[in-house]
């Protein structure tokens, strides 16, 4: 080759890829992966069965599934989509959460109402924690010290110290627990009550109820606001919640804890994802079985996708 073709072609940059959406589709054992750049479906890989919590390693490496009716966690490389093993997860795992060592996963099993710590590494259970009837809810506090687990019948929040993997305190919540995150450099656990229809805000330094987030939709019955899964933008000023089969995502002023609009999604809406510049908000919406588009700035939905049946959990991959 000429040296000016050479040199031309290494000028050629390299195609960028864009970030995925990854959707567990619980009634098909498939994952759905959307373009985040074009909302389009580019692959379905095969998986588990019944699907529902999704996260990935820290470097995007691997992804993780709780196949729950496979009694599974599933570990994919998300390149090929292959499975490349199975972790020893307990009983039915429905949602967990990665410790910031990326090296334990701590994993909700509903059937067993227990708490099952994983390392990852030597894919060994660590411990099982002794927790309320129906586990579902997972989070970790950005310093690594305490894992939430929420149990939906038993309607509290444990706060598990992860040097002990022993419970130090337990907290009333309002009706069916299911999901929880902290926010604001761990100080606050905001936790989704879907009967009782509220968010539950805590201090994390005494476990004690800062506020309670409550939401009405003019046209629909209050039994129908159910608050399932929620994100906060990076900067946490604001949350959105997804509200069940009330059809709607609550846009949350995270400062003062007022809901300040209402949007429209897909029946059934249950997680959310950001892209990674947080511009757009995907919705996994189980009834419909499909995933709703979000713009963030203008808290509008802006298009739907069709995934596979009964869309649970979402996750976002950044591209190398």
């Amino acid at each position: 080759m000429r040296p000016l073709a050479l040199a031309a072609l290494l000028t050629i940059p390299a195609p960028v890829l864009a970030d995925e959406i990854w959707v567990t589709n619980e009634r098909d054992d498939t994952i759905s992966v959307i373009d985040a750049e074009t909302l389009e479906v580019t692959r379905t890989i095969p998986v588990g069965e019944r699907p529902r919590g999704i996260t990935f390693a820290h470097d995007f490496s691997v992804v993780y599934v709780c196949a729950s009716a496979s009694n599974t966690v599933q570990v994919i490389d998300p390149a090929s989509g292959e499975v490349l093993h199975n972790l020893p997860s307990g009983e039915d795992p429905e949602q967990f959460v990665l410790h910031p060592d990326g090296k334990h996963l701590y994993i909700a099993n509903e059937d067993d109402a227990i708490t099952t710590v994983v390392d990852v590494e030597s894919r060994t259970v660590v411990a099982q924690i002794s927790v309320g009837i129906e586990p579902e809810g997972m989070a970790v506090s950005p310093d690594g010290k305490t894992v939430i687990t929420t149990s939906e019948t038993t309607n509290m929040a444990h706060w598990i110290d992860t040097t002990t993997q022993t419970i130090y305190a337990n907290t009333l919540v309002d009706n069916r627990p299911r999901d929880a995150n902290f926010v604001k450099d761990g100080t606050e656990l905001w936790v989704s009550a879907e009967i009782g229809g509220t968010v539950t805000v805590f201090d994390t330094a005494d476990q004690k109820e800062i506020a309670k987030i409550r939401f009405a939709i003019p046209g629909v019955l209050p039994e129908l606001i159910q608050p399932v899964g929620f994100a906060l933008t990076e900067d946490e000023k604001t949350a959105f919640v997804a509200l069940g089969p009330a059809n709607h995502v609550a846009v949350v002023n995270a400062e003062t804890y007022e809901v300040e609009r209402y949007i429209l999604t897909g029946r059934r809406v249950w997680h959310l994802a950001f892209n990674a510049d947080e511009t757009k908000l995907f919705t996994t919406n189980g009834v419909s079985s499909d995933v709703t588009v979000i713009d963030v700035a203008d808290q509008v939905a802006e298009t739907s996708i069709a995934v596979g049946r009964f869309p649970w959990g979402a996750a976002l991959r950044v591209m190398p």
